[in-house]
């Protein structure tokens, strides 16, 4: 599932005018490399969210054959964030394999069938991939899993009723992760909500959700305008930068 029902607020006029799906970085848009990038992990069939301009991302859709199976899940009245839109779509799975969730404004050249196989192998419920950098938000892992989350505003989320197990780290979260299809089973949440709030009690109730190191692979962010500028510098753009 490709999460593309951002507003692309944080992007300001270039968002309000483009949806991030739809926004090019070398001559690609955000939603071919992304439909490119899980189809080469295995996907075989793919869903993409919408919301802003979901027309334009609708037209696009059926102007380009992606070679791959692809429903879109719209979200009429607002996006509904990562949990709210993967329930929101739970019907357009076929409920018996491994679920790879991306972010459309992410740029990855990490081994994404590495991830789905190394997360079927663990038989945890999700893994999640992280990486080494500066963030706002971080992922706690200890050596069970998933221990909390954490940002600058609200300061350090714990799973309830589990208390840190050996070392504990922390990681940012690259906007990729793997879960098992049971997962759908288990969201009790409804509406708009992030799906490490649901990660969260799951983990505290002694579910496993592992992180997946992005080690020496390359990583772009479009979510602002600085971003977006260093990644079309990145695939060398003439004037970005």
């Amino acid at each position: 599932m490709i999460f593309a029902a951002g507003l692309g607020t944080r992007l300001g006029a270039i968002g309000h005018d483009t949806p991030k799906a739809l926004i090019e970085v070398g001559g690609k848009t955000m939603l071919e490399r992304t439909v490119r990038r899980v189809v080469e992990a295995g996907a075989d069939r793919v869903v993409v969210n919408l919301h802003h301009q979901a027309d334009r991302v609708r037209a696009f859709v059926d102007e380009n054959n992606f070679g791959v199976e692809l429903h879109l899940s719209f979200e009429p009245e607002r996006p509904l964030e990562t949990g709210g839109g993967l329930w929101h779509a739970r019907r357009l799975f076929r409920g018996d394999s491994p679920i790879l969730l991306h972010n459309v404004d992410v740029i990855t050249d990490a081994d994404l069938g590495l991830l789905v196989s190394a997360h079927q192998r663990s038989g945890a419920l999700a893994a999640l991939a992280v990486g080494e950098r500066e963030a706002s938000r971080y992922l706690w892992f200890d050596e069970s899993g998933l221990f909390g989350r954490e940002d600058r505003r609200r300061g350090l989320e714990r799973s309830e009723s589990r208390p840190p197990c050996g070392a504990v780290r922390r990681w940012a979260f690259a906007g990729i992760q793997v879960c098992s299809p049971e997962l759908l089973e288990r969201i009790t949440e409804r509406g708009v909500f992030s799906i490490m709030q649901t990660y969260l009690r799951l983990a505290a109730a002694g579910a496993r959700i592992e992180p997946w190191i992005l080690t020496d692979a390359l990583w772009l962010e479009i979510g602002n305008p600085e971003r977006l500028e260093a990644a079309r510098a990145a695939f060398g753009e003439a004037g970005a930068g």
